[in-house]
């Protein structure tokens, strides 16, 4: 991916720009005497024209383009590798920030959409059993430029050629154990003069954060919820996924039911399918249950084993025996069909993603 050459800053480092909402951006543009409208003819610049070379903004002033590098960091972390799968429809993209940390984003190409997962966090604290970023332990949560910049850094490599795709908070880390940033990320996306992109197509993972999922209700942002459940009973979703020992799946349920009634969209539950573990036709009718108990879709996603865990992926006939017991009885199902199966078993399994 090409890195915009920018005039270095001298003095105290600007501020980044991909964490400022356009707001902010405006009263910080006013603060240093300039007028507040420079600001929106630079977020389109950036997110709908997909320039970030300033002397390249051409209705702006040059002494406001030459200044800009002073005023707002416009560069992003660099990404310092991308790995392909061997039918280049999926992209996983390991991202160096500031710090020197590492996070992952992937990019997954099907028919009918262009998908942007990005992470929240550096590690997680969860320690999902079967996740390889469980492993790392939490290292720090991501700033909102950080998240940002994931989505910008996906779109350049891919030259923006998709006006439409999805984001999906689903990477490395807990979502909702890092709401500041998330939910700002979220509104700078959003946002009609920036990428425009609409509520429902982004979506929020998350393991089970019963307080924090009442609390994105409550923020009524409309973006779509992904449960990450696993298991149908709490002895195992105990084992899968820890923080259910705190909010047991019923309590989950009913977080979900309310935020699907106050919202106006579907749930989607994400199961990840483990050989011999969470695979049984008892498994798929009980899933069937809680998918109808709410406006839900499920998602099916087998397993793709993990160097160092020995967590098994199910044989191609437990996982269409699954499914097709699932089928007749949940209200909608997909199954994802592993993308770049390789590249995960390269670096990691990333948080929510098999």
């Amino acid at each position: 991916m090409s890195q915009t050459s920018l005039t270095p800053i001298t003095g105290p480092s600007a501020p980044n720009f991909f964490g400022m909402s356009r707001e902010r951006l405006r009263a910080h543009v006013e603060g240093m005497g300039v007028p507040a409208f420079r600001a929106e003819q630079v977020y389109s610049w950036v997110y709908q024209k997909h320039v970030r070379t300033p002397l390249d903004m051409t209705n702006l002033p040059l002494a406001f383009r030459e200044a800009l590098p002073g005023i707002c960091d416009l560069e992003l972390p660099e990404t310092a590798s991308v790995h392909k799968s061997p039918d280049g429809n999926t992209h996983k993209f390991v991202i160096r920030l500031a710090d020197g940390a590492r996070v992952e984003s992937v990019s997954m190409r099907t028919p009918k959409r262009l998908t942007f997962c990005i992470s929240s966090q550096v590690g997680c604290a969860l320690k999902c059993s079967f996740c390889a970023t469980g492993l790392m332990g939490l290292k720090r949560n991501l700033k909102a430029h950080e998240i940002v910049a994931q989505v910008v850094a996906m779109g350049e490599f891919h030259g923006w050629q998709d006006d439409r795709f999805n984001i999906v908070f689903m990477g490395m880390g807990e979502p909702l154990a890092n709401m500041e940033a998330v939910t700002e990320t979220i509104r700078i996306l959003h946002d009609e003069n920036g990428l425009n992109l609409g509520a429902r197509r982004l979506t929020v993972s998350t393991s089970g954060l019963v307080p924090q999922i009442r609390e994105l209700t409550k923020l009524k942002l409309q973006v779509g919820l992904a449960i990450s459940l696993h298991a149908t009973t709490d002895a195992l979703r105990d084992e899968l996924v820890p923080v259910n020992k705190r909010w047991p799946i019923a309590e989950l349920l009913d977080a979900a039911q309310e935020y699907g009634r106050t919202i106006g969209r579907r749930t989607t539950l994400e199961y990840t399918l483990l050989g011999g573990v969470n695979d049984s036709l008892e498994d798929a009718d009980r899933l069937a249950s809680i998918a109808r108990s709410m406006p839900s879709k499920v998602n099916i996603i087998p397993y793709n084993p993990v160097p160092g865990l020995d967590w098994k992926r199910p044989s191609k006939e437990a996982i269409d025996r699954f499914v097709e017991r699932l089928l007749p009885k949940a209200p909608a199902v997909t199954v994802r069909h592993t993308q770049g199966g390789d590249i995960w078993a390269a670096c990691g399994q990333l948080g929510g993603l098999s």
